[in-house]
């Protein structure tokens, strides 16, 4: 709970403080790759935490993980211009993508799934806590003394981590040994690349039928393929091919990856939205994200309630995602017809609200659906996953925001401060690209919407490490799952 909510506050305390780094640096068209290279090394490094710890342990992993990250915050906050800030996200990146993975690993090692659904509102609070106070945090912080000391925060904080699981985290667990994937990995993380690469500056930066845009995309596909090929003759592949023979494990890896693309992609500019065209401050734009904190704090509360004590949870998370369709389409409308707080807010709040009843469960469900030999790999799979749509999400919200600054030949617009009372043109163009990043986001999560109706249920009463006999969770036949 210490790790993942030092990730939580870092990422809301980024959030809000980016309209005024981009007034400080320059570069509007480019703030999204402030928080792209973050996910990026994050993203990138997930699978890879997950065997690391199999081979050598939870322990000296998270401490390897939060050191990274720890220093790369020390660069962030000596940052000088935008390009220095984005490479120094990703060393920040490359320490965070361990944070979720292990976390969730060690949980699952200690904790069986139906103690876990008990106790998921707790982390669920922690989590959103954090999240609620970094938007906080970091207006009063940019306003008071810079946005260099957002990055500072994260040292006491990231101590008092350490010190919580060098004390508390002292049962040395099972080690397997492991070949690490290095060159599944990098061709991973370059097919990425080159994908966001097209994404991010098609269109804008370059036309589309530039060299650069035609090298991106054939580097993106020949890698991909690549990958492909090599996945199936490694001995232990960086993306595990066995894994995807089990039905639970594939709907619920698209999904959270479909959901983490709308949410991702639309809460990045909550706070450009607020300063830039409701003329907030830091500070303000920082409590008006709290609603959806808080419908998130007690939506997953309820949920690890009911799910403890009914042993079901699909028809939860189809509710949950169904109010984050309406919450969007609704937040897509009242930015665009330029309404008030009366619309915006409550649509945050339920926002939160409806996320909360379908991300915290489906962590469960895999470990669930996967024997204990494959809980590790397959949690941080599903991790990496989610992250990955997140980072689309990013990446594709940047691109359609540069592309209508760039239509109307403003991308240099960055030059408004944050709550600055921009002209009525501007704030026009900056309100309609934003709606249009939430009716993107609608579209969506619609789709996560239609393909968890296809979820089978898992049971989830089996021991966490015996799980049922054979070494798998109790499923159903419509999900089977290769043997091991």
């Amino acid at each position: 709970m210490a790790v993942l909510g030092l990730g939580a506050l870092d990422q809301s305390i980024v959030a809000t403080a980016l309209p005024r780094i981009v007034a400080d640096l320059g570069g509007m068209a480019h703030l999204s790759w402030v928080v792209t290279a973050y996910v990026l090394a994050s993203t990138a490094t997930m699978p890879l935490y997950g065997k690391l710890a199999d081979q050598y342990g939870r322990r000296p992993m998270i401490f390897t993980a939060l050191a990274t990250f720890l220093a790369g915050s020390v660069l962030c906050g000596l940052a000088q211009d935008m390009t220095q800030l984005i490479v120094f996200r990703a060393i920040q990146g490359l320490g965070s993508g361990g944070f979720m993975p292990l976390a969730q690993i060690i949980i699952g090692d200690l904790v069986t799934p139906q103690e876990r659904a008990k106790r998921q509102g707790s982390i669920a609070i922690v989590f959103a806590l954090t999240s609620v106070l970094g938007p906080v945090l970091g207006g009063v912080m940019t306003d008071a003394l810079s946005w260099h000391w957002i990055f500072y925060i994260n040292l006491p904080v990231g101590a008092l981590a350490l010190f919580a699981i060098a004390r508390a985290l002292r049962k040395p667990a099972a080690t397997h040994a492991h070949r690490i994937d290095y060159l599944g990995s990098a061709l991973l993380t370059g097919a990425i690349v080159s994908l966001l690469l097209v994404l991010a500056l098609g269109g804008t930066e370059w036309p589309w039928d530039a060299p650069q845009i035609k090298l991106c995309a054939a580097l993106a596909v020949g890698l991909g393929a690549w990958l492909v090929l090599h996945v199936r003759r490694a001995a232990e592949p960086v993306l595990p091919p066995d894994l995807f023979q089990n039905r639970v494990f594939d709907i619920a890896s698209i999904v959270m990856a479909l959901t983490f693309m709308g949410l991702m992609g639309a809460s990045v500019f909550f706070p450009l939205f607020f300063q830039l065209v409701m003329g907030s401050s830091p500070a303000d734009s920082g409590m008006l994200t709290v609603p959806m904190m808080v419908g998130m704090i007690i939506a997953s509360t309820l949920n690890g309630r009911v799910l403890a004590k009914a042993n079901r949870y699909k028809a939860v998370q189809v509710a949950g995602l169904a109010v984050a369709v309406l919450s969007f389409g609704t937040l897509a409308w009242g930015m665009e017809t330029g309404r008030g707080w009366m619309v915006i807010e409550p649509a945050i709040f339920m926002l939160g609200a409806g996320l909360g009843l379908v991300m915290p469960n489906m962590t469960i469900v895999v470990q669930a659906a996967l024997p204990p030999a494959r809980r590790g790999v397959g949690t941080a799979m599903l991790t990496f996953f989610r992250s990955f749509g997140g980072l689309l999400g990013v990446t594709g919200s940047g691109a359609i925001l540069a592309l209508e600054l760039h239509r109307h030949g403003i991308a240099a617009a960055a030059s408004a401060g944050s709550g600055a009372v921009l002209e009525p043109a501007l704030r026009a163009i900056y309100r309609h690209a934003i709606a249009d990043i939430f009716v993107a986001g609608t579209v969506i999560v619609l789709a996560a919407l239609v393909l968890l109706l296809f979820l089978p249920e898992v049971s989830l009463e089996d021991d966490a490490h015996g799980g049922a006999p054979g070494g798998t969770a109790k499923r159903p036949e419509a999900a089977p799952l290769a043997a091991d």
